[in-house]
């Protein structure tokens, strides 16, 4: 397995934000971390990445421990969120190189080049961050995630401040690199016809713990107790969305 988190558990004081989690990601899958707000997605990532430490369980990526190499699997993976900020006065084409130098990116002109055309901003590549719309950052982010060609992308609501062109035109995009590259993509998203499109597999989280995995389809005869030939996520999310803590936990 690409990705193994065995027991994750991260509390602040008495609150538990994530709660003896689990779950493997296959190398090349597209899985779905997914769940209502405060469920637990991004406190997941932030561990992936080493940002937070977990107070108990183990994060193995590439079956390497996150813990004892962590340099060496950071130089593997990729994060963008439409969150992350970025230093204001600096071009679009001055903040990718500043990454780029980071993960010791070849040709890095060429590399950054390629990507901003891809995206679709590569007239905004002299461009101030402080000047560009809330779309345009977060397709600077998604330049940033595939700079050095990641083995695994972590995308935490990659298309949540594009508009509706936009975000189809950027999940074809990421459909058609994870093809080409065989890129492992953990992927979250309140939008659930995304997360039907994209995802091979999903994880449902609800309040910090896993209720339910497997593929969409799967999910929904779990959770709705119904057969289906087609997934119904958005019901799977408001039926887990407005469950008690004490109820979360079904399979």
């Amino acid at each position: 397995m690409l990705v193994t988190i065995e027991r994750l558990t991260k509390t602040y004081g008495k609150f538990t934000a994530v709660d003896d989690v689990s779950f493997v990601v296959q190398e090349g899958e597209i899985a779905g971390l997914v769940g209502p707000n405060g469920a637990g997605k991004t406190t997941i990532i932030h561990t992936m990445l080493g940002l937070i430490l977990p107070n108990a369980g183990t994060i193995r990526l590439f079956g390497k421990s996150l813990e004892e190499e962590r340099e060496q699997i950071l130089q593997r993976l990729n994060f963008t969120s439409p969150y992350m900020a970025f230093p204001v006065r600096l071009s679009v084409r001055e903040n990718l190189t500043v990454f780029a130098s980071i993960y010791n990116v070849r040709n890095p002109a060429a590399k950054i080049s390629e990507l901003l055309e891809r995206f679709g901003i590569g007239r905004l590549r002299d461009k101030p961050i402080s000047r560009l719309s809330s779309g345009e950052t977060t397709r600077v982010g998604l330049c940033k995630a595939f700079l050095n060609d990641p083995e695994l992308l972590l995308l935490d609501e990659p298309t949540a401040y594009l508009d509706f062109h936009a975000a189809l035109q950027v999940r074809d995009i990421l459909l058609e690199l994870q093809r080409s590259r065989g890129t492992t993509i953990l992927y979250t998203s309140h939008n659930m016809h995304e997360v039907q499109r994209m995802c091979n597999r999903i994880i449902f989280l609800s309040h910090g713990r896993v209720v339910a995995t497997g593929t969409p389809i799967e999910v929904t005869r779990n959770v709705l107790k119904e057969e289906r030939d087609a997934p119904a996520l958005d019901e799977v999310f408001i039926r887990i969305a407005g469950r008690q803590p004490d109820e979360a936990v079904s399979n």
